[in-house]
Order: C-alpha cells, then sequence, then structure tokens
C-alpha cells in the first residue's frame, strides 16, 4: 500500500482543506506516515497570506522535493494559496513538483495523483464554487474532542492589502444544514469543542439571505447533543449584530470570546485599507462589548507600518490598544504583497520603521495582558484538558479555559491532574496569572487549581 504523506501550512481554514483531502485519499485505500522519508507520495498544502509564509511555503516545498532522491518519494503534489497565486511561477522554477492544485480543487486531489502516476505534470485551477459537505469525507488532525468547521468560503471585503479575495474567491456560504449535519456527525463522534471558522464570520449567509445568518446557525448548533463549546473566529464589525452579542453572552455552550480582526483604529488609515468599518463603529462595538463586565474575551489583530501610516497614526494605534485593555493581541507587520491595491501605494513604510512599530506596540500589550491576566485571579471557569505532564513527581492537566483559543493563546495549568484525561472538561479557580509571554506571542497563561466536588 502506498504512503503519504502531508504538510499543512497556514490557518485553520486550510488545515480543513488538508483533513478533506486526506479523506479523500483515504477512500483511494492511501495510508499516511508522518515520515517523510516512508512517503510516496508528498502533499504540501502553501499558504501565500504574508511575504512570511510564502517564504515558508517555498522551504517546505524544497524540503519535501529532497525526498525524491534521499527518500522513496515518486510524487510530489502542492496545493493551497501560494499554487493559486504563483502557479506559472511554481510550474517554471520547481521542476521536482509533479501536480499544483489551486483553492478550488481541493476534491480533484486522487485526480492530481493519478495524472502524475503517469509521468504527467498536471495543474488544476478551478474557481471556488464549492465547499466540502457533510458527506465529504474528511481525516481529523486536531485532538478527538476539538474540530474546525468550516462555514464559508472567500471574502466580499476588499481590504487593499489582502490577497485572499484573489487566491480563495468571493463570499460562499455553507448552507445551514450541512453545518448542522456535520455538527452533529462530530458530536456523535465524541467532538465536544466546535471551532467555527471563515475568512469573515459574521458575514456568513450574505450571499444566501442578504443579511447575516450566524446567529441563525448558532441557535441551531446549540442544540446539538455533545457539544459543549463553540467558538467563533474572525468576527469582522460589519456584521456583528446585537442579538449575536447577546447569544455570545446567555448561551453556555458558546464560549465567552470573541476574535475581532481591526486591523487598526485611525480613519484615515482604515480608510485606505478600505475596512467597512469606520473609527466611529468600531468605538461603539467594542464600547458594547466591554460594557459587559469584562465577561468577554476580547482579542484583535492589528497591522503596523501599513503604507502612509505616520507616527500620529501610530500612536492612535497604541493609546486605543492601552485604553481598550484587549485579552490578547496579534499584530503583524505590513507586508507588500504583490496583486494587491497597497502594495502600489505611495510611502510604504521602511522595513525598520515597522518593527520598531512592532515591538512598541506588543511591549504595550504585554503589559495590558499581564494585567487582564491578573484581573483573572479568584475567578471560575469551564477547561478542556489537552495533555497530562509529570511536575514534581505529581501529574499536572495541562489545557485551556474558554477563553483561550486552541493554538492562538496561551494555555492554562492545573496542579493536580490525577483522576483526568485528554478532552475532559471542569471548572477550575484561577489562582496565579502569569504575564504576556512575547516571545509565544500568545495570550494568557494561569495556573489554576481543580475545584474539588
Amino acid at each position: 500500500m502506498e504512503k503519504l504523506a502531508f504538510v499543512s501550512l497556514g490557518c485553520s481554514k486550510n488545515l480543513i482543506d488538508t483533513e478533506v483531502m486526506l479523506g479523500i485519499l483515504r477512500d483511494h485505500h492511501m495510508s499516511m506516515t508522518e515520515d517523510m522519508r516512508d512517503a510516496d507520495i508528498i502533499i504540501v498544502n502553501t499558504c501565500t497570506f504574508i511575504e512570511k509564509a510564502k517564504e515558508e511555503s517555498v522551504q517546505a516545498i524544497l524540503e519535501a522535493g529532497r525526498y525524491k532522491t534521499e527518500g522513496r518519494c515518486k510524487i510530489l503534489i502542492v496545493t493551497g494559496c501560494l499554487s493559486q497565486q504563483y502557479q506559472q511561477e511554481l510550474m517554471k522554477e520547481l521542476p521536482e513538483v509533479d501536480a499544483l492544485l489551486g483553492t478550488g480543487s481541493w476534491d480533484r486531489v486522487w485526480e492530481a495523483v493519478t495524472a502524475a502516476k503517469t509521468g504527467k505534470r498536471a495543474c488544476f485551477m478551478d474557481d471556488v464554487s464549492h465547499l466540502y459537505d457533510q458527506d465529504t469525507s474528511r481525516v481529523l488532525t486536531t485532538p478527538v474532542y476539538s474540530a474546525y468547521v468550516k462555514i464559508g468560503e472567500g471574502c466580499n471585503n476588499g481590504c487593499t492589502f489582502c490577497i485572499i479575495p484573489h487566491v480563495r474567491g468571493p463570499l460562499y456560504s455553507r448552507p445551514t444544514e450541512s453545518i448542522v449535519t456535520e455538527v452533529k456527525r462530530l458530536a456523535a463522534n465524541g467532538v465536544k469543542e466546535i471551532n467555527l471558522i471563515a475568512q469573515d464570520t459574521t458575514s456568513y449567509g450574505v450571499d444566501l439571505a442578504g443579511k447575516s445568518l450566524l446567529a441563525e446557525l448558532l441557535k441551531e448548533l446549540v442544540k446539538i447533543d455533545g457539544v459543549k463549546w463553540i467558538r467563533l473566529f474572525y468576527l469582522y464589525p460589519h456584521y456583528f449584530t446585537d442579538e449575536l452579542m447577546e447569544l455570545i453572552v446567555k448561551e453556555d455552550k458558546i464560549c465567552p470570546y470573541v476574535d475581532l480582526p481591526l486591523q487598526h483604529i485611525s480613519q484615515d488609515v482604515l480608510t485606505r485599507m478600505n475596512r467597512r468599518d469606520t473609527k466611529a463603529d468600531v468605538l461603539k462595538l467594542v464600547g458594547k462589548l466591554t460594557q459587559r463586565g469584562r465577561k468577554l474575551a476580547l482579542r484583535s489583530t492589528f497591522i503596523v507600518g501599513f503604507p502612509g501610516e505616520t507616527e500620529e497614526e501610530f500612536r492612535e494605534l497604541c493609546d486605543f490598544v492601552e485604553r481598550t485593555k484587549f485579552d490578547a493581541v496579534g499584530v503583524f507587520t505590513y507586508s507588500q504583497e504583490e496583486g494587491t491595491p497597497a502594495a502600489k501605494m505611495a510611502d510604504q513604510v521602511p522595513e525598520e520603521v515597522k518593527e520598531e512599530r512592532y515591538h512598541r506596540l506588543m511591549a504595550i500589550q504585554a503589559k495590558v495582558s499581564e494585567e487582564r491576566n491578573r484581573e483573572l485571579e479568584g475567578t471560575v471557569h469551564p477547561f478542556i484538558v489537552e495533555e497530562l505532564t509529570e511536575e514534581g513527581g505529581r501529574l499536572q492537566a495541562v489545557g485551556r479555559l474558554d477563553i483561550q483559543a486552541p493554538e492562538v493563546d496561551g494555555l492554562t495549568y492545573v496542579e493536580n491532574g490525577e483522576e483526568l484525561n485528554a478532552g475532559d472538561i471542569i471548572l477550575v479557580k484561577v489562582v496565579q496569572g502569569f504575564a504576556y509571554d512575547g516571545h509565544c506571542r500568545t495570550g494568557m497563561i494561569q495556573r489554576c487549581r481543580k475545584i474539588v466536588g
């Protein structure tokens, strides 16, 4: 039986594409291996979001290509966003690549394998006109208790810095029935945490009904037996309704976690970014979210060094971050992406200025995060166990609070991990909050104890 190795890069949306391609290949009786030296076929699913992601993708392709001479690999296939954006360049510059699949061609992965076996160099670049559904085979690569569910693809926002609409197409939402059926199946198989994702999750359903259907979807998902946590990612402000806010606050199954990609706060910068929401819109929404007695954990991402960003505009962003007191913040230096309107703008900010602003903003957030973490001391939260480790001769549980997302936020440590298993959800009381971990750029790291009884 042929063995397959898969390298998946980039975001969780890309990870789902990897999982459905793995499902298709499993249905064709391929076995999986984590050791590329033993793989007959290697597939690299790439990312092209920013320059560093492109570099990582190219290095992964080159590394995989080595196993054509140093291992048993016969076929190398490259998929994903980098393939979509640079198909001609990759086919020309990387002769070791046997086939390319674009972002709309994930379901043709077996066709690509078959073509490569006949010695043909294949390139499949279909429009993003469909998504996987409840009947699509899928191999989960996440822990058995947690899964990502993609509710939409593409984006209509047209931000000037972003290449995603070019490589992923316009907004395309899955039917609600398809999502509900998939989540029911995942729950029946032991998945407790459902992470809903799209490029712009709050826009879910706008292409189907002319308005956001996210609240209606959530009302159906919370009814599903076995689902304990529903987490929402990439909640853009434009369709963030009061109804959605009330659902997040009141529904026990919906994690009190708001991931709000804002990118900046200066109106002039927002205008140059072609963001759909004004500074006033953002301040109004953030005000509503923070007036909940901080029951909601707020996370955001910001770009520093966008073309034309002045020192005054940057200080405005710093003041906003310091004043708002986000629980966690991700900061990116602006990346001049080929094919985007912002790449052609005048007044590109020098790299050294971008880096200096990055470190200044992160230093501000480090103090804010430490303050927010200390405020958690004495509070009680649901906690999901991810693994058990030995500490001082005793087992401790490592996992996440309901306000910590997988991979992007920090970890929580429960000192007494006896009688716990991965996937267990228990109540814990935070007894010590630690400082923001600037090196890992995670959010919160707390030490907790189990509540007896």
